[in-house]
Parts: C-alpha cells; sequence; structure tokens
C-alpha cells in the first residue's frame, strides 16, 4: 500500500486503464472476443482485475476505464466479481489504438478536473514490485505537474527484441528527458542498446497532464484531436456506459508514441525496476510461471516423462510428453498449440491464417460470453446445431426471432421462463419446449441458480447473425 505522503502526492491523479487488444500472441487461449486482459493466466485474478487493483492502490482514485464496444459487459463483470469500481467506463465504437483512446479520457478529465493528471495504464502488465510502481507514479507525476508527459523506461535485463526502446542521458538518474523513441530493434542493436546503459525498454505506461496531453495533440495531431473531441461532446450515457459519438470514427488511428511521445519536446521518463513484464508471449508466461526440478510449468491433465524447461498447459483433455524440451503446448477445447519457445512470438502468424481462411477459432473460443451468460457449440451439422446455454440469474436474453432456423430447448438445471410469442410460461429442469422458424420468443432466467438448457437448432442457415431483435435490456 502506499504511504500517506504518495496519497498527498497522487491526490489528483487519475488513472486510465486501456482494456482493448487482442493479445493475438497468446492464442489459442487469447482470442479477439476474450482476449488476454480478460484471463487468469497467472493467478486467480485477471490482468485487468490486477491491472485496476494496483491503479487504484498507487493513486487512490477510482479509474476511467476505456475498452471497445465487444468487451464492455466483460469489463463490467470483471469489475464486480472483485468490487472495483469505476470513474467511468467508455466505450471505443472500434478500436483505432492507443492516441485516440487516451483523448477520450483526457476530454472527459479535463471536464472534472482542469488540472486532473492520467496514469495511463495498459490493462495486461505484469509489476512485481506495486509499492516500487507507486513511487514511480509519485515521481512522474511532478515531472506531469511541471508540464512534462511522462513515461516510464524500464532498466534492461537483457538484448530484447521484443520491446521497443527509449534513449536517455543517464540510466542512474531519475526524472529526465527522452532523448529518443527507438523501434523494436534487430538483435545486433538490441545488444548494442544494452551494453551502452543509455536505453530503457519502453513500457507503454505513462503519466501525464490531461489538458497538457491534449494541447500537444492539437499541436501535431490537430484531426484527433478534433474528432476525439468531437466524439466526447456527443457522448451519450448508456447503463453504466459512455458511448462517445460518431466522430470518433473519423480520428486518425495511431499510438500514442507516433502521434505525441515522438514529437514533443515535452517528453520525460522515469528510469525503473519494478518487476516489469507486458505478458506478450507465451515465452513471457513462462518466465512468470512457477516451474518444477527440470524446469517445467505443468497445467491441467498432464502426463510428462523426459521433458525440460516447458510449459504445457491442459484445459479438456489429457496431454502426454516424452522426450521434448523448450517448448510451448497449449491445450482449449478446440485448439492445440504446438511451438518452440524461441518462436512464440510468431504465434501471430497462425492467427492471421485462420482469419484469412475465415475460421472462427481466432475469434471465438468454443464457449461465448454474453451479457447474460454464455453458450457453448456440443454438436455441428449441415442442417443442424446443439448448444449449451447459461443464463445468470435474473438475466434476459432479448425478444427476438429467426427467419431460418427453429429450436428446441431443454432444461438441465435451473428455472426458465420463456415467452413465444403471446404466452408467457415457465419450465423446469428435464421440461422441453419448441421455437418455431420466425416466431419471437425471449429467454429468461427468473430464479436465483444458473439456468441451464440445452438449444437443438436446426434449419438451412445456423450463422449467429440470424437474429431481429425487437427489445434488449443490453441495447444491442
Amino acid at each position: 500500500m502506499s504511504t500517506p505522503a504518495q496519497k498527498s502526492d497522487n491526490s489528483n491523479v487519475i488513472p486510465v486503464v486501456l482494456a482493448g487488444g487482442v493479445g493475438s500472441r497468446l492464442w489459442p487461449v487469447s482470442r479477439t472476443h476474450f482476449p488476454k486482459q480478460f484471463q487468469k493466466l497467472l493467478g486467480e485474478q485477471s490482468f485487468l482485475q490486477d491491472t485496476i487493483k494496483r491503479a487504484i492502490t498507487a493513486t487512490q482514485q477510482a479509474p476511467i476505464l476505456v475498452c471497445n464496444e465487444e468487451h464492455r459487459f466483460l469489463v463490467a463483470e470483471q469489475c464486480r466479481e472483485v468490487d472495483l469500481a469505476w470513474n467511468q467506463l467508455i466505450l471505443e465504437p472500434e478500436g483505432r489504438n492507443s492516441a485516440p483512446a487516451i483523448a477520450l479520457a483526457a476530454w472527459h478529465a479535463v471536464a472534472q478536473d482542469p488540472d486532473a493528471v492520467l496514469l495511463v495504464l495498459p490493462s495486461d502488465h505484469l509489476i512485481a514490485d506495486e509499492v516500487a510502481f507507486s513511487q514511480a507514479v509519485s515521481v512522474a507525476a511532478q515531472g506531469a505537474r511541471a508540464g512534462g508527459l511522462v513515461t516510464f523506461g524500464v532498466r534492461p535485463q537483457r538484448a530484447e527484441t521484443g520491446y521497443g526502446y527509449i534513449g536517455i542521458e543517464d540510466a542512474s538518474r531519475g526524472l529526465q528527458s527522452a532523448l529518443s523513441f527507438v523501434e523494436k530493434p534487430d538483435e545486433v542493436n538490441a545488444a548494442r542498446y544494452l551494453a551502452a546503459g543509455t536505453y530503457l525498454w519502453n513500457s507503454g505506461m505513462f503519466v501525464l497532464g490531461a489538458q497538457q496531453y491534449l494541447d500537444e495533440l492539437k499541436r501535431y495531431n490537430p484531426d484527433m484531436a478534433m474528432h476525439t473531441q468531437a466524439a466526447m461532446a456527443n457522448a451519450q450515457l448508456d447503463m453504466d456506459f459512455l458511448r462517445p459519438g460518431p466522430e470518433f470514427l473519423l480520428s486518425p488511428a495511431d499510438s500514442i508514441d507516433y502521434a505525441v511521445m515522438e514529437k514533443t519536446d515535452r517528453a520525460q521518463v522515469v528510469p525503473v525496476s519494478f518487476g516489469w513484464n507486458d505478458i506478450g508471449s507465451w515465452s513471457a508466461i513462462w518466465d512468470e510461471s512457477k516451474r518444477d526440478e527440470k524446469g517445467n510449468h505443468l497445467m491441467g491433465d498432464v502426463v510428462s516423462f523426459d521433458t525440460s524447461d516447458c510449459y504445457v498447459r491442459a484445459s479438456e483433455r489429457l496431454v502426454g510428453t516424452i522426450g521434448v524440451e523448450s517448448l510451448v503446448i497449449v491445450e482449449t477445447a478446440d485448439a492445440v498449440l504446438v511451438a518452440h519457445k524461441d518462436q512464440v512470438q510468431d504465434v501471430k502468424k497462425i492467427v492471421a491464417t485462420l482469419a484469412n481462411r475465415d475460421r472462427s477459432e481466432h475469434l471465438y473460443h468454443s464457449e461465448v460470453f454474453r451479457p447474460w451468460g454464455s453458450y457453448e457449440g456440443i454438436a455441428e451439422g449441415s442442417r443442424y446445431q446443439v448448444k449449451c446455454i447459461k443464463v445468470a440469474p435474473g438475466a434476459s436474453l432479448s425478444l427476438q426471432l429467426h427467419h431460418h432456423r427453429s429450436e428446441h430447448w431443454i432444461v438441465v438445471q435451473g428455472t426458465a421462463r420463456i415467452t413465444r410469442e403471446d404466452e408467457v410460461f415457465t419450465l423446469g429442469e428435464n421440461e422441453s419446449t419448441y421455437i418455431p422458424r420466425g416466431a419471437k420468443h425471449r429467454l429468461e432466467n427468473p430464479g436465483k441458480l444458473p439456468l441451464e438448457l440445452i438449444e437443438v437448432q436446426s434449419g438451412p442457415y445456423l450463422g449467429e447473425d440470424d437474429i431481429e431483435r425487437f427489445d434488449d435490456v443490453y441495447g444491442r
């Protein structure tokens, strides 16, 4: 926990947590509609939950959360799961990289406090020493109040080609000017940067005055400043969310580094050593995981012989290994990844190939989460599909119809309230009903326990887009 002095230093620092991103290098666990920041890969809490807690500890302030439309209920549910409040939850209609996302938060913050300072954090980083992190935030906040746009530069531990670098004058000093921002280097240049001792890893975390950031954005990217300002001026509240206006879609897409930090003369950096890892690959997960005497991290139903320095994660089935080393093996319900630890940065190539082939395994898990619960595919044929549907207590699906399919519902647990055209009736365990093609219907869970049912769909087209909604509490 931070000391009273740190609380005072960070009194008007508002955390901004950027909860977008796909995390394609952590496929098959991380997928577009359930990416790594929502996963519990290194403990009992997700990266998002850990990040929000860390931000609140450092600042004693509720955060502004920025996420995309698709993930809004995941963010809200994960906050409620660990009783975390937020200042505002801003929905990007479309991901446009970090600079416009931060601008949305900055416009919101200056409307509350013209002198607000923002602590901008990606939602998927790991920090081991949270006391040192809070202290670094206090140092950076001093620079931000003096007009600087401050980032944290991590003192490098090795010649790393997976990170960008920041050139500085003296790594032994504290807050100082950032002399240069360098792209991810090749091995030769990474070794040169490490030997020089005047380069830091670019952490992608920032402390900056909200108004100062907007002023520099107006100077270097006026279109982005203009469109994000208009989007927030026309923002609409929707349940727990703030939806920026459509002007956001006109904003250029760019990172804060390219849009502002590489151009401004306000760029500053605090060199830090607080155990930072951006968890950008499976080898990073292996680095941070507990390992046995042979260097293995074995999770789930795994049997191994003559195996060393491996990360093996079994979710649904038995995984056996014999005579292998330095491998990452990740098994899920619908996909298996096998890769050498030195090549896990290339997992994104598999994701790109799946997308190019119009496959769904890069988008969804077999269990797909919705604001009302989830559904999981069990079996599929040319004219039928079987799903297990789980509805949370008190939750309700939309009033809807399907033009191409009919559905049979069989309740296996809990109580279901069914609306079918003008009928409203209740089903208990082992009871079933039929929803004809074209019939308006709704499924609700009126009980205090989860509702679970089996849905059998039949028809010539079974796509998720065969849905016409008439009423939906979630605003879809």
